[in-house]
């Protein structure tokens, strides 16, 4: 059976990468902060506020909200 393909730290300006960035940082926090106490809008914005300088999210940042708030409601967070 084939491995899968190692973990990639390459960053492209789509909404592909920027969840991928996105759902790292939502993790990160969760590990990190774990008693947060942050309404779910409000870490929408901790987490956006995280992956600021991805090229999607400065390119078009009110559809990086958009991919953020569909990858919490994809995933349960």
């Amino acid at each position: 059976m084939p491995l899968p393909p190692p973990a990639s730290n390459q960053v492209f300006n789509n909404a592909d990468s920027f969840a991928q960035a996105f759902d790292a940082a939502w993790q990160t926090h969760s590990r990190q902060e774990p008693s947060h106490g942050l309404t779910a809008s409000a870490k929408l914005d901790a987490i956006l506020t995280r992956v600021a300088d991805h090229p999607f999210a400065q390119s078009d940042p009110a559809t990086a909200r958009q991919v953020g708030a569909f990858r919490i409601r994809l995933l349960d967070l």
